[in-house]
């Protein structure tokens, strides 16, 4: 590991400690290998003057909900440091009240929780205090005889604190182990199973202290002959299965979750460890982690249903053994699994928390491989994990979550994506909180959206292959397929029946009818895993109210209202909804220009303000209107709603 100090970067910053703070924070968090996620923590001890013109010792420590690696300035929170050693001084106390009392000695109330660890922090008598969950040496530390290994590895420079629950506990086993202390004789801490802690007066000194140390761990690794996970080829994924194993583990989780399959060489090379069932089954790199990835995954055999089933027993029961009676029992749906010959998977209810997860396992894998090499992966006890799992300062973050958004956890695919209703549908399912496969055949798709929870893929949705790709793509991407708006389509030139091309009838036929039927026909199999699956179909007003010189789009159109209805009876008895809309003079789209907007407006003698709103409410209809209806249409309201063909034009006479 180098160092990423940058003497000029840390000039300008000149004495302003907390800047400085905020910058080695910074070169901390930007390194996976060193903090992910949220873990770790830093502080800086600064000396201030209250509002009353007494000087007071304040602990700048990070604060709760902030990542180091963008913490800012008002991510740290200002506790009183005095406060906090009176606190050090004390025979106990609990996890709330330790939460209490930091904050009522904290001198800006609108500041973030202060860190758990602030009473450590605290009790070290340094201006800059490093602490993080560095991977090689956590590695170290989970093996057996990890107390020598460390010992032999950094000296006597190295105060090696055995395992305890973070928090008071850990700062007053801390500041008992440390009184009477020469601290110059030391330059860090580390903690088994659990980091590191670096500390200097100099910024640069406690920031490279910890790269050193975690360099000594990568090279003892290194010299110990540890080698890498060996790569597998990746094989062609059995995209039904994941879909039927994200369904059972939101059965389980008793709600839809999404499912991202990792099925890199190295996680494919780790899935087939011939002693993978054992090696998983024995707990997570640090206990912090449990609260993100449970203690294990689930190894898969041949039977999904019986092994998700079986883990979810075997949390229930590991709950009941270590309950002491004050626990609510969490969901027992697993967050990751290990797919043998396939790689592994995460599960969350948002593209957010799998990312998490992904980034977790990767570093668990990695360094479970590593440890088996050293003598064996071994972590910490089931009843001092689920003592890490059940910390009440860790159900108090659960608890602050709120709720959900109506579609969490559902997967939507949508056509026609790349602009108008099909864009607007989009939009609006993610602010419902769905994730969405956006297709257009226009390679713009790949860029419209920059929000993780929306993959654009460009398709030809008249090309079967495509579409069955970009499916299939969907699946592995979050899990499965919940919804659709099927909602690309075309209006051809105009041009009356006399006069129609051949290959303009056939170009309308094949993309507004014909490559509806193969979305849907392509999408069956895993809509009937889907939860409360729906479909909407964007029709026309040309449906009940055809016009001339359209006949292309109006048979074409009419086609694909029969062929909803007919999908409605066919697909009712698999609890799949399919549902029509009929939009009419929707014109913020990229057909309607403004030179398009004033002919047609020109040739009814109307303006152009009057040819939008040339309807019987005089309203009027945007693509955002058209898809607040359609996610509605998708979602609970219409729950016992299949079949329906319903206009939104603001009242075309005609139609009416």
């Amino acid at each position: 590991m180098k160092s990423s100090w940058d003497q000029k970067e840390a000039k300008k910053l000149k004495n302003d400690l907390l800047q400085l703070r905020v910058y080695t924070s910074r070169l901390l968090g930007k390194e996976e290998d060193l903090v992910l996620h949220g873990g770790g923590n830093t502080s800086v001890k600064i000396r201030e003057k209250n509002i009353f013109g007494d000087g007071e010792d304040i602990l700048y420590v990070k604060g709760s909900g902030w990542d180091l690696a963008t913490i800012e300035a008002p991510g740290f929170a200002p506790v009183r440091l005095s406060n906090l050693l009176k606190l050090a001084n004390l025979d106990a106390l609990s996890d709330m009240e330790m939460v209490k009392y930091q904050r009522m000695a904290m001198t800006n109330p609108a500041a973030p929780n202060p860190s758990v660890e602030a009473i450590l922090h605290a009790i070290i008598p340094y201006t800059f205090v490093d602490h993080t969950h560095a991977d090689a040496v956590v590695t170290m530390t989970n093996t057996p005889g990890s107390k020598q290994r460390i010992k032999e590895t950094f000296g006597d420079r190295i105060l090696i604190i055995p395992y305890v629950m973070p928090g008071f506990i850990l700062a007053k086993k801390i500041f008992e182990m440390t009184k009477g202390m020469d601290w110059s004789r030391i330059d860090g801490m580390v903690l088994l199973n659990h980091g590191v802690f670096t500390f200097h007066d100099d910024p640069k000194i406690s920031y490279e202290n910890m790269i050193k140390i975690v360099t000594k761990a990568e090279i003892y690794l290194i010299q110990q002959g540890v080698k890498p996970i060996k790569k597998a080829k990746k094989k062609k994924a059995d995209f039904l299965k994941i879909a039927q194993l994200r369904k059972q583990v939101s059965v389980v989780w008793k709600k839809p979750v999404l499912c991202k399959l990792d099925d890199s060489g190295e996680s494919i090379g780790f899935s087939e460890i011939a002693s993978i069932k054992s090696i998983s089954n024995r707990g997570p790199l640090t206990p912090d982690h449990i609260i993100r990835t449970k203690r294990t995954p689930v190894v898969l055999s041949n039977n999904f249903e019986k092994d998700i089933a079986a883990y979810a027993k075997g949390y229930h029961q590991y709950f009941e053994k270590y309950n002491t009676g004050e626990q609510q029992v969490l969901d027992a749906a697993p967050r990751w699994v290990v797919w043998p010959g396939q790689g592994t998977l995460s599960f969350g209810t948002t593209t957010k928390a799998i990312k998490i997860i992904e980034d977790i396992t990767r570093h668990t894998k990695k360094s479970i491989h590593q440890a088996e090499q050293l003598g064996g992966w071994k972590t910490l006890s089931k009843s001092d994990l689920f003592e890490m799992e059940y910390w009440s300062l860790e159900q108090a973050k659960l608890k602050k979550a709120g709720n959900a958004k109506s579609m969490q956890g559902k997967i939507a695919l949508v056509t026609g994506a790349a602009s108008g209703i099909g864009k607007a549908c989009v939009h609006r399912l993610v602010a419902e909180g769905a994730v969405v496969a956006a297709l257009d055949i226009n390679p713009d798709i790949k860029h419209c959206f920059e929000k993780g929870e929306i993959m654009g893929i460009q398709c030809d949705v008249t090309n079967s292959k495509q579409l069955k790709n970009a499916i299939e793509k969907t699946v592995v991407h979050f899990g499965g397929l919940d919804m659709i708006v099927s909602n690309a389509g075309i209006f051809p030139k105009s041009a009356r029946i006399a006069q129609m091309d051949d290959k303009l009838w056939q170009k309308s036929m094949d993309i507004n009818v014909t490559s509806h039927q193969q979305l849907i026909q392509l999408s069956l199999p895993y809509l009937e895993l889907g939860f409360d699956p729906a479909i909407v179909i964007i029709g026309s007003k040309n449906v009940p109210a055809p016009g001339p010189g359209a006949a292309a789009y109006s048979v074409a159109k009419a086609g694909l209202a029969q062929l909803g209805r007919v999908a409605a009876l066919e697909l009712g008895e698999k609890g799949i909804r399919v549902n029509m809309l009929h939009p009419n003079a929707v014109f913020d789209t990229g057909v309607w220009t403004d030179q398009v907007l004033e002919a047609r407006a020109k040739n009814y003698g109307l303006t152009v303000k009057e040819y939008k709103t040339n309807n019987v409410l005089k309203a009027e209809v945007t693509s955002k209107d058209v898809a607040e209806l359609a996610v509605t249409m998708l979602g609970k309201t219409f729950s016992k709603v299949t079949g329906a063909q319903i206009p939104i034009d603001g009242g075309n006479d005609r139609v009416i």
